[in-house]
């Protein structure tokens, strides 16, 4: 029996797990909202010229990369892997808040595999996550839901879930379909005499095709928890509150507003659009958000039809700049070059840049904020993309901005010069981290470190415990791609930053040597 909202209490014990280990890695209002700062953003990466290569290379299409900006979103690279991890994490805070989800509960929900792996988070909570899924969803999404403690039970109907649909029910298909989900429940220990007393209600759902509102039900009888993200107006409220605002402070730090820029989505439950949308709608007065689909008969990870997003909640075409219909077919190419050239851009994010890609052929626009929802991993094996995997020692700016939030920390390693601290803070803007992720290692430990070839105990004792990759940064790269060579022999993973901080100095108009000093140790 659930229990009642008078009688909830706050799982404090949760709650502070759950700030300590997933709020604290993920973006939201630093401040607790008072600064309007977003703590944790995910970068925002100028892809004009790799997407005026491709258009050249694969389409025959040319893009004046002088008149053109298009930025990449890249969601891919949040703690936690998708944009769904913001609004679970606004969802699930919320729960814990209210008293609604408590330790040792479990939690149902209908995914197509993002928002399932976002809710994986929860298992070093003590939570215990169960997914309802489509049998044809990718293995590597499976695959991923599996490696992340997520049990899914698979349906013999054909989701992304979908609402109710107005068809006469098969009862004998949703029979056979509500036998296949208790076996699996079984199986997952949960008490198949619940299932059987609400047996009539599951089949009801189940011939409707309503996965969404049987995830409702699971949890009800079972008292467990919900998030709803197809109804549940955190999903909005995270994209709303957190994502535009973070894409904005992005931008007009590269001298843009949102103001200035279209963004494309990719439409999954819409609450990435509907978030954004009311958020330019009222700071700007525009709507610049343009919502994606693939053609009818395609599938894309994740991603609705047209068709199959009609009826949702938050299906808003009112809100939008445009609603577009593109072949993923011809999307796949970009998908395939991106991929390629090392970018961690999954189908939908692929989807959506080709059709920034169209748009800019057509004159329907020139400056472009692309929603970058996933990352790849979890596609190649079905998709067969040719992936140069070759680990690089050396890495640009553009590139260490990209995959900053995979690095587990930026080490200045020098034999001579430390940063001051407005070259740490240089460091620490370039790359879009925090400050305190910029650590500086003495120049006694480098100089022991290039010599003997072994990690000396000072430099050990600031490398990240969770063997992610180190960042190098020094005075031209030199020095730490030396290190990061020694590294690589030792079996630490780190790569170099291209013309260290003297690169950093001449893009933002400083000399170096105002921002380092002799090490005086």
């Amino acid at each position: 029996m659930q229990h009642s909202p008078f009688s909830r209490q706050i799982d404090k014990d949760l709650l502070g797990k759950f700030d300590a280990e997933i709020l604290s890695r993920t973006p939201h209002i630093a401040g607790g909202g008072k600064t309007g700062v977003v703590a944790n953003p995910t970068p925002l990466v100028d892809l004009t010229d790799a997407l005026s290569e491709c258009a050249r290379s694969e389409y025959g299409i040319r893009i004046d990369s002088k008149s053109v900006r298009v930025f990449g979103k890249l969601d891919s690279q949040i703690f936690g892997g998708s944009v769904k991890v913001r609004p679970a994490v606004e969802i699930i805070r919320e729960a814990i808040v209210t008293g609604k989800l408590r330790s040792g509960q479990k939690i149902f929900e209908a995914t197509s595999g993002n928002f399932g792996l976002a809710l994986g988070m929860l298992r070093d909570l003590g939570l215990e996550v169960i997914v309802l899924v489509s049998r044809r969803l990718q293995g590597g999404v499976l695959d991923e839901l599996k490696n992340e403690g997520v049990k899914s039970v698979n349906l013999d109907v054909d989701i992304c879930p979908a609402p109710g649909l107005k068809i006469d029910p098969n009862l004998v298909v949703a029979k056979a379909a509500a036998a296949s989900v208790r076996e699996q429940l079984a199986q997952l220990g949960l008490d198949t005499s619940v299932f059987d007393n609400a047996r009539g209600d599951v089949e009801a759902l189940l011939a409707k095709q309503d996965v969404i509102n049987l995830a409702k039900l699971l949890a009800r009888i079972y008292d467990g928890f919900c998030p709803e993200q197809y109804d549940n107006e955190l999903n909005v409220r995270s994209h709303e509150t957190t994502t535009a605002p973070e894409i904005d402070q992005q931008l007009k730090a590269h001298g843009y507003s949102l103001g200035d820029f279209r963004i494309i989505a990719a439409f999954g439950t819409g609450g990435t659009s509907a978030g954004l949308a009311k958020y330019a709608q009222a700071k700007y007065g525009q709507k610049p958000v343009h919502v994606v689909f693939p053609l009818a008969n395609q599938d894309v990870a994740g991603i609705r039809t047209r068709d199959k997003a009609v009826g949702l909640r938050f299906y808003q075409p009112e809100l939008y700049g445009g609603v577009h219909e593109v072949d993923f077919e011809a999307a796949r190419r970009l998908l395939r070059f991106f991929a390629g050239r090392g970018h961690d851009i999954g189908e939908s994010g692929a989807l959506a840049l080709y059709s920034a890609l169209q748009m800019i052929n057509y004159g329907a626009g020139n400056n472009f904020v692309v929603m970058i929802a996933d990352g790849l991993q979890k596609y190649l094996a079905d998709l067969e993309i040719p992936v140069e995997t070759s680990d690089l020692l050396e890495v640009n700016v553009q590139e260490a901005n990209s995959k900053q939030p995979s690095y587990g920390e930026v080490l200045w390693t020098h034999a001579m010069f430390v940063p001051r601290e407005e070259g740490i803070k240089l460091v620490a803007d370039a790359l879009g981290c925090d400050k305190d992720k910029v650590k500086i290692a003495t120049a006694r430990d480098v100089q022991a470190l290039i010599t003997t070839e072994k990690i000396p105990a000072g430099i050990n004792a600031l490398l990240p415990k969770d063997k992610s990759k180190t960042l190098l940064v020094c005075m031209a790269g030199g020095t730490s791609l030396r290190v990061a060579e020694v590294l690589a022999k030792n079996g630490v993973g780190a790569q170099s930053l291209t013309g260290g901080i003297m690169n950093l100095s001449q893009t933002n108009n400083r000399q170096a040597e105002d921002l380092v000093q002799v090490a005086t140790e």
